[in-house]
């Protein structure tokens, strides 16, 4: 599949950060964290009320809570990884911990009439864990990951002098890549042209053996402040401002080996390794209500903003190649782009907007009545829309140059050719026994790839049980999760692009803990 971006949106300059496609979606495309009893009923919470989850939600949901409550939802997670990539499987393991909701609510009832109320709470919730590893390898003898450095060379306009110099507006790319010789110029048929290495080998025939490794880590933590009011125990409205807190790290690893026996084809092997880290903070608004037609029936609607998030990257990478020589022999070369970044980590800093979202729920309760205790369960769905195409780059100058906003300008163009909104999809439910409830829920996230050929989703079964007795309550969940999605080793404009298909399966097991007071 041919995707037409332009070589500067992969790797651009020191001053402007590298992004990618995918770097859009990271802060868009993720189930829900929640509570417990949230994440056992498929994150289902856009209508229901009662649940400190609802500030992340639908922050009309607090304005059911008349009494003091605090919770804490620590959880642990196992996620196995797979990848078919040009029809090699490979498998990887990973486990660690997370922060679900967490925080307080404090509520009180009018003293005018008894039937209005309002609460206010402040909590912090892990949006996003970025805990993962992917690895895939295979042998190729269609393309390598070097001709992107080649391709972004001969379309620059640059010089190898201009790009080899202590300041070098392409110093994680052109620049390593002509400094190691992985990448030069050569006269073929009377013309000038850039050349990679391993290119001599694919003319040959022969395949590169390829693999690639990528680490990631940190999260989203979304630290809130909501106000909920309840109307005559009818309607219920509220408003949450957020305040995403962005870490993320990523340590990418790749390298390509002659797989021939000829020594006389100009290229042996080269490693690769990229490491960047993005640290951020951001602001979003999320509006919401409720209203209750009948006893046992709850309608909701909730507007999340745009979270507008102020970020920095910082970037390192390092090249070492092996190339044959014409007698036959070898010679190595390694650099780290820090030469050519004033021997300092690169660092940008911009601006990003995540899309915004529309959830519409409803919620039928059982034998609904003020004393919650009387109650005996619900069934409750979320239809979520998301608009991943909305999501947009631009520079955090306050003058930016006409480089940055030509670049910006393209890359936010590809993002919106690249994306389409996608719909998601949660349901659930709880029994109530006495002191015991038991919960099950579904959740689907929809595909946020205009391709066809890019298949991805994320599938969520979860169940669960809580204990409620004398304002102290617990509650377990596991939310057995399974998601595909695509990886991009390296992006080509001259041809289509390989990709390998992954497959991730995750457990998640979440505790709350808490009481009312």
């Amino acid at each position: 599949m041919r995707y037409p971006i332009v070589c500067m949106l992969l790797f651009f300059s020191a001053t402007i950060s590298a992004q990618v496609p995918e770097d859009a979606i990271r802060y868009s495309w993720y189930n829900q964290f929640g509570t417990a009893r949230n994440m056992a009923i498929g994150g289902a919470a856009g209508s229901l009320g009662g649940d400190i989850t609802s500030v992340f939600v639908n922050p009309a949901g607090i304005g059911f809570y008349k009494t003091t409550e605090f919770v804490i939802t620590p959880s642990v997670f196992n996620t196995k990884s797979g990848a078919d990539y040009r029809n090699v499987n490979t498998r990887e393991k990973r486990g660690g911990f997370g922060l679900g909701t967490t925080g307080m609510v404090w509520g009180s009832v009018s003293r005018r009439n008894p039937q209005n109320s309002s609460a206010f709470s402040i909590a912090i919730n892990e949006v996003a864990n970025f805990n993962n590893k992917t690895g895939y390898g295979a042998l190729n003898n269609y393309s390598s990951f070097s001709e992107q450095f080649a391709e972004e060379f001969a379309r620059s306009g640059y010089s190898i002098n201009d790009v080899l110099n202590s300041n070098s507006p392409l110093p994680y790319t052109a620049a390593v890549g002509l400094y190691t010789y992985l990448i030069d110029t050569v006269t073929q048929d009377g013309n000038l042209i850039v050349k990679a290495a391993p290119e001599y080998l694919l003319d040959s025939g022969y395949a590169l053996k390829q693999q690639y490794t990528h680490s990631t880590g940190g999260g989203i933590y979304d630290l809130s402040f909501a106000y909920g009011a309840n109307i005559k125990d009818k309607l219920y409205w509220g408003i949450t401002v957020g305040i995403p807190l962005i870490f993320y790290r990523s340590n990418m690893q790749y390298s390509e080996e002659d797989t021939s026996s000829n020594a006389f084809n100009h290229f042996k092997s080269f490693s690769y390794n990229d490491r960047f880290s993005t640290n951020g903070i951001g602001l979003n608004i999320k509006l919401g209500a409720i209203y209750k037609p009948m006893e046992h029936l709850r309608i909701g609607l909730a507007v999340h903003t745009p979270s507008y998030l102020f970020l920095t990257d910082t970037h390192t990478a390092e090249l070492g190649t092996v190339l044959e020589t014409p007698s036959g022999q070898t010679e190595s070369f390694q650099v780290n782009s820090e030469i050519f970044t004033n021997n300092q980590e690169g660092e940008a800093k911009y601006t990003q907007s995540a899309p915004w979202k529309v959830i519409l729920s409803g919620a039928f309760v059982f034998r609904e009545v003020e004393n919650v205790r009387k109650q005996r369960g619900f069934i409750t769905a979320d239809i979520e829309y998301v608009r991943h195409t909305a999501s947009r780059f631009s520079s955090d100058n306050e003058a930016p140059t006409a480089d940055e906003k030509a670049y910006y300008k393209s890359l936010n163009n590809v993002i919106k050719n690249y994306y389409k909104g996608a719909f998601n999809f949660r349901v659930g439910g709880e029994m109530k026994f006495n002191t015991i409830m038991a919960r099950l829920g579904f959740g689907f996230y929809g595909n946020p790839y205009k391709d066809a050929a890019l298949k991805a989703s994320q599938v969520l079964l979860s169940g669960g049980l809580g204990y409620r007795n004398k304002g102290y309550f617990v509650d377990l969940a596991y939310v057995h999760r399974v998601k595909k999605d695509v990886s991009f080793p390296y992006r080509l404009e001259d041809r289509a692009n390989t990709f390998a298909s992954l497959k991730q399966t995750s457990g998640n097991v979440v505790v709350t803990v808490g009481m009312k007071f």
